[in-house]
Parts: C-alpha cells; sequence; structure tokens
C-alpha cells in the first residue's frame, strides 16, 4: 500500500523512499513487531477462553511435558500470521507477483495447520487429522505455487535446479522441476512443524531463517548484486525481502509471548505456514538446496523422525530415546534452555555456512 506513495514521488520527494526495498523491509519488521505487542495479548486471552484445556500434551513425550505445559493455549500462528499479512499488505509491492505466490502458500498453509490445532484442541487429542489427508492439501498447493513460479521466471532457470559452489552447474528438469520445488516446500513446512517442540526453539532458527533468505532474496533479485556474486538473477524476487523482514518481526512479537514459560504455543497453524513460506521463497530464488543447509535444523528434526520410524518398522529398535531429536536430548538430561539455546547457536552457524554459498563460487 506505501508502494504506491511512489507516485507523488515527483511532488514529494520524501515518498520516493518507498521505492527502496531496504526502507520498506524495516517498516515491515517495525510493522509486525507493534502488530503483535498491540494485539498478542488479547489473541492469546481469546484463545485461553476458548480452548479451555489448551493444547493437549503427547502422553508418550517428555513427562516434565505433563506439568510444565498443561494448559497452555495453543495456535499462536495466528498472531504471527496475521501481523505478516497486516505488515505485508502495507510495504510490500502489491504488483508483485512472487509476493502473492508466497504470501498464498503461507496463508493456506496457516489454513491447513490451523484445522489440525482445532481437531486437536475440540478432540482433546494430539493426532489430528488424517496425516496423508494433510500432506496431499499441500502437496496440491505446493505444485500449484511451484507451477506459477515456473511461468514468472525465465525458461532457462525456471524448471533449473541449481548447486551451490559451483558457478555454471545447472540441470534443468523441465517437468519433473514441480516435483522437485513441491517436495521442498513440503518437506520445509513438515520439517519446521516437527521442530516446534519446545518453548522458543522453532522461532528462531525460522527468524535466522528468514533473515538468510531476505538477503538471498534482495541480492538474486538485484541483477548487479546477482551479476558480481555470479547467482543467477531472478528479477522480482528482491521484493520478498520484505516479507521475510515482517517473519522476524512478528516472530520477535512472538517470542516475548513464547519465552519460557511460554504464553502460547506457536501450533501447526504458525510452523507448518512459516516452514511452506520458507520452501517457497527458496524456490523462488532458486536456492532450493542452500535452504537445506540454513535450515538444516529443521533438517535434523525431520530425519530423525523419519529414521526412528523406519528403524522401529524394521528392526523393532529406536535409534534415539525419542523422537524428534530434541527430546532426545531432554532424555538425555538436558534442560529445555540447554536444548533451546544450543540449537539456535547451531542455526546461527548453519545460516553462515549457507550465505557462505553467494561468494564461494
Amino acid at each position: 500500500m506505501f508502494y504506491w506513495l511512489t507516485a507523488l514521488s515527483d511532488q514529494v520527494s520524501f515518498f520516493n523512499v518507498f521505492r527502496y526495498i531496504t526502507f520498506r523491509t524495516g517498516g515491515a519488521v517495525v510493522t509486525a513487531l507493534v502488530f503483535v505487542f498491540l494485539f498478542g495479548g488479547p489473541i492469546i486471552d481469546m484463545l485461553r477462553l476458548r480452548q479451555g484445556k489448551g493444547q493437549p500434551i503427547r502422553a508418550d513425550g517428555p513427562r516434565s511435558h505433563l506439568v510444565t505445559k498443561v494448559g497452555t493455549p495453543t495456535m499462536g500462528g495466528l498472531m504471527i500470521l496475521s501481523s505478516l499479512l497486516v505488515s505485508t499488505l502495507l510495504w510490500a509491492n502489491p504488483a508483485n507477483p512472487y509476493v502473492w505466490v508466497v504470501l498464498g502458500v503461507t496463508l493456506c498453509f496457516g489454513l491447513i495447520g490451523f484445522y489440525d490445532d482445532y481437531l486437536k484442541v475440540t478432540k482433546q487429542t494430539h493426532a489430528g487429522f488424517s496425516g496423508k489427508t494433510r500432506l496431499a492439501v499441500e502437496a496440491v498447493i505446493a505444485l500449484l505455487a511451484c507451477w506459477t513460479l515456473t511461468q514468472l521466471g525465465r525458461p532457462a532457470i525456471a524448471t533449473s535446479l541449481v548447486l551451490p559452489f559451483f558457478k555454471e552447474m545447472v540441470f534443468n528438469l523441465g517437468i519433473l522441476f514441480l516435483l522437485v520445488g513441491t517436495f521442498v516446500i513440503v518437506g520445509a513446512g513438515n520439517a519446521v512443524n516437527l521442530t516446534d517442540g519446545l518453548d522458543g526453539l522453532a522461532i528462531v532458527p525460522v527468524m535466522i531463517a528468514a533473515a538468510s533468505f531476505g538477503l538471498v532474496s534482495y541480492l538474486a533479485g538485484n541483477v548487479v548484486f546477482a551479476e558480481y556474486l555470479q547467482i543467477h538473477f531472478v528479477s522480482g524476487t528482491g521484493e520478498l525481502a520484505v516479507l521475510c523482514g515482517a517473519v522476524i518481526g512478528a516472530g520477535l512479537g512472538f517470542l516475548w509471548f513464547n519465552a519460557p514459560p511460554a504464553s502460547i504455543f506457536m501450533g501447526d497453524t504458525g510452523s507448518l505456514a512459516l516452514g511452506g513460506m520458507l520452501g517457497t521463497i527458496a524456490v523462488a530464488t532458486k536456492h532450493e538446496i542452500v535452504l537445506a543447509v540454513i535450515g538444516g535444523l529443521f533438517v535434523l528434526e525431520a530425519v530423525s523422525v523419519i529414521v526412528q520410524v523406519v528403524s522401529f518398522k524394521l528392526t523393532g529398535k529406536r535409534v534415539f530415546r525419542m523422537a524428534p531429536i530434541h527430546h532426545h536430548f531432554e532424555q538425555l538430561g538436558w534442560t529445555e534452555p540447554q536444548i533451546v539455546i544450543r540449537f539456535w547457536i547451531v542455526s546461527v552457524v548453519l545460516a553462515l555456512a549457507g550465505l557462505s554459498t553467494l561468494k564461494l563460487r
């Protein structure tokens, strides 16, 4: 919305500042943060009143959770998504199609997560609705988003998979790229969802990844910087930095309420949406593999669950004491703050490693 003020820059030179993505990204951070601070408390009170017993706690999870987390409301992702939506509508360029594709996936994944959370709360079970059905719906949404992104990008690059650390190693997958892109988006959404198990564990790595991809988006969408760094230029993706800024602001606000002991859980409403958003930005900017590095913590959490399930089905034995892996460390005696802060440190290191691929080519 504010971007439209640039039309008045001939009369008032100040309005020219709204042309700059960096300025509008900063505005998005502040707007999202202030929104959560203003409306976070009332949203929590409303959800606590409507949910009664709050999010059901896994009976087979860590025993301490049955004491420390009982009665805590969920669906805190509503705070994040509402502030993200308002901030994006105010600061992003509404004529940019990439903004609408990423925002569309984010909100659709948020609706899926909301329905899952709703079933958990109303039925007082941690199972939610059918996993296969949920994955199928996510896949359809992601597939449509990937197809749209291939139509927006340059034909030679839009359907290609780019390997980091190499200047010219590009694999044009053709129509098969739709499957790869869909896997990235759905995988990212569910990986972040699995990470959301301790107070503050998921939101900070999400903010770190959002900050990283905000930079990636800005550079990939700028022809001068893209040429200098020898990364593939994708016209229009620079605007996605504004969305990433909104995530950072919303995440900071949410962390204020989610700091131990959490006043509210993010729930599938937030984690699934934010993961899907990161996956879609990675596909749009042609940094799908880099997402696996920057979001390596999410990958580790997802892989730990896959390994645990496969091992138990094939051998009847568990590799970890409990999955996802953050629960394994709980069983080893690590305190919740130890796990959360150490995982944050890992996220920072992985983000730096992922960003290094921008120059090391």
